[in-house]
């Protein structure tokens, strides 16, 4: 997704509403923007997405379907999503009691771009309607006339913890911050497939389209000095 125009408006919670139905229309058109330098990871992102393709099924038949094991899983993945969620959440309340606008726009600017990811998640679901890994031996079929409760593709976990990790990391880029927002979000990703929840098709494009989507999110926002001054300290 091509870096988002700079913003004239201040990050509050009261331009919320009118600023997630306007990313929709920057999410969404995205790809008539799409530049040659762009192709320096799309490309790179196409090939990955093709090789998981040809093996989604065979990955997902050869990991363990040990009820126990997968539950396990899921568990895990879902405490670490919450686990990451909280991290903008708590620095909202950080700002907002303390006077700390940096913080405040971080968990502001995560907001929106998780309004902005459950939109395109839960769209994307039904147009694609893919089986999840544990219906018809795996097999892993799009536009299924019966693709179960909810559908496979994105995974949604997967699409919120890398919105976050986007949004946070690009908020507070030190290594520290880094590390742990995108070693969360991989994490997720991870649980959801050894869940036997997601293919690995699942993760990874609902994993680039959450970072898409909070990297939109952050960089439509110019910098203020308070919030250069706290680069770098969380």
């Amino acid at each position: 997704m091509p870096d988002a125009p700079e913003a004239q408006i201040p990050v509050t919670e009261k331009g919320l509403p009118l600023a997630i139905l306007k990313d929709q229309v920057g999410v969404w058109t995205s790809p008539l923007r799409i530049r040659a330098n762009d192709l320096i990871w799309l490309l790179p992102l196409g090939a990955a997405t093709g090789v998981t393709l040809a093996t989604d099924t065979d990955a997902m038949r050869d990991l363990s379907r040990n009820p126990s094991f997968n539950k396990d899983c899921v568990n895990a993945s879902n405490a670490l999503l919450s686990s990451e969620i909280a991290i903008p959440v708590t620095l909202y309340g950080v700002g907002l009691f303390k006077g700390d606008a940096h913080a405040r726009e971080t968990g502001i600017l995560s907001g929106e771009a998780l309004a902005d990811s459950v939109v395109l998640d839960q769209v994307t679901k039904i147009i694609f309607r893919r089986e999840r890994p544990r219906y018809n031996n795996a097999a892993g079929d799009f536009f299924s006339s019966n693709p179960g409760k909810n559908n496979s593709f994105p995974s949604s976990h997967s699409m919120l913890a890398w919105t976050v990790a986007a949004v946070t990391a690009g908020e507070y880029p030190s290594k520290w911050a880094q590390w742990s927002a995108y070693s969360l979000a991989s994490s997720v990703s991870l649980m959801r497939v050894l869940g036997q929840e997601h293919f690995p098709t699942d993760v990874l494009v609902g994993g680039a389209a959450g970072w898409l989507v909070g990297h939109y999110v952050f960089k439509k926002h110019p910098l203020r000095p308070s919030t250069n001054t706290a680069r770098g300290k969380f």
